[in-house]
């Protein structure tokens, strides 16, 4: 279940990129754990001629070590594009190679993820059991007409349309009816929401001690590699998606990433400072584990706006205002940082930015406390 530090690490790693009429960002932090378990694929024009129109983009959720996941970042669209029911099938015509069909896609991307788990099977380490990792995969194909989006775990994907959350993924938890069956068919339990009472997700990559069921398929152990793969049009009214871990999702909702992230769009450009902002509020909401998003913003996102910039630094003169009434008002016993962080969110809370509360506006409110109280020893600990 993995082991904590004393203080999170907070250095983020960032990346973006722009082409094929969309542009990302992501943002990775360790946090809480002592090791970071999470990895990401990003690439805008996949390098294979037929497909350069098209893009992959994938967060992968480790476990019980990182090998796993950074051998999926590796290998996973490899895997995928390369298999022969992705490929697109010759014209007869002419003889030249035509784009994959959705089915194509489907069948191409489950054979991928099952592949990628056999091949993963006979590395060294698993065959020696020195490695046990595993990893979540989740992860999304766009191209010219479609979005396709594939997911094994709780990492999640969701699609913002016209100022709401439109699609996301299923998390694939024991818990789940489908998912409980198959355990139980395979000869396990699920206790305390966990297979067999250890493994907190259904489906992965790797994690080959729960995948030994004699005369089972890869698809029907107590874990299984299966992706579920999921298809959305292409429409004027997307804005963006985002792919994330359960590091994430773990304290916020798909409707307030969703509302958070239209947000900061129109404050900043910058689609890694956006996603450098989420994983700052998450680990401030509470978030324990390593935390990875990829934002991909389509024609339709929200662009920056005067208007916006203007009442978000509104927002911030009105916190300046409150943590200086609040110094003045109280008594000296009540002039700690936790008390005041909390009495701005109560007399504030209906101010702050939609899904991102007072615990995005936390620093804001740290650094003006701090000017106004430079002597004071910081305290950053929620009350």
């Amino acid at each position: 279940m993995g082991a904590f530090l004393d203080k999170p690490k907070t250095e983020k790693h960032n990346e973006g990129g722009v082409g094929n009429r969309l542009r990302y960002g992501l943002s990775s932090m360790q946090g809480w754990r002592v090791e970071m378990e999470d990895a990401h694929t990003a690439v805008v024009s996949i390098p294979h001629n037929y497909l350069k129109d098209w893009s992959f983009f994938a967060v992968f959720d480790g476990h019980a070590g990182a090998r796993v996941s950074a051998v999926c970042a590796d290998e996973l669209l490899e895997h995928i594009t390369q298999n022969e029911d992705f490929r697109g099938k010759p014209d007869m015509t002419d003889g030249t190679e035509i784009q994959p069909s959705i089915e194509d896609v489907f069948s191409g991307i489950k054979k991928g993820f099952l592949n990628l788990d056999e091949k993963m099977r006979a590395m060294p380490e698993v065959v020696s059991g020195e490695d046990k990792s595993g990893s979540t995969a989740v992860c999304s194909i766009v191209s010219p007409k479609y979005l396709f989006f594939a997911n094994c775990g709780d990492s999640r994907a969701v699609l913002c349309r016209n100022g709401r959350c439109a699609f996301a993924t299923t998390d694939h938890k024991p818990v789940n009816p489908i998912e409980k069956e198959r355990i139980q068919n395979a000869g396990g339990s699920v206790m305390i929401q966990r297979v067999n009472g250890s493994l907190a997700v259904s489906r992965a990559l790797g994690d080959f001690e729960y995948k030994n069921v004699e005369g089972k398929g890869p698809c029907e152990q107590l874990v299984s590699p299966e992706p579920e793969v999921f298809v959305e049009e292409r429409n004027p009214d997307d804005q963006f998606m985002v792919l994330a871990c359960d590091g994430i999702w773990d304290v916020m909702s798909n409707d307030e990433l969703c509302a958070f992230i239209e947000h900061r769009m129109k404050i900043t450009s910058s689609l890694e400072e956006v996603c450098n902002q989420v994983v700052d509020t998450c680990l401030i909401k509470g978030s324990r584990d390593n935390m990875s998003i990829v934002l991909i913003a389509f024609e339709g996102a929200p662009s920056v706006s005067d208007e916006a910039i203007k009442k978000d630094r509104e927002l911030d003169e009105k916190i300046e205002g409150k943590v200086k009434e609040l110094l003045e008002r109280e008594p000296q016993e009540n002039h700690d940082f936790g008390y005041v962080l909390h009495s701005v969110a109560d007399e504030l809370h209906d101010h702050f930015p939609p899904g991102g509360g007072f615990q995005c506006k936390k620093s804001v409110i740290e650094s003006v406390y701090h000017r106004l109280r430079p002597n004071a020893e910081q305290d950053d600990e929620l009350a």
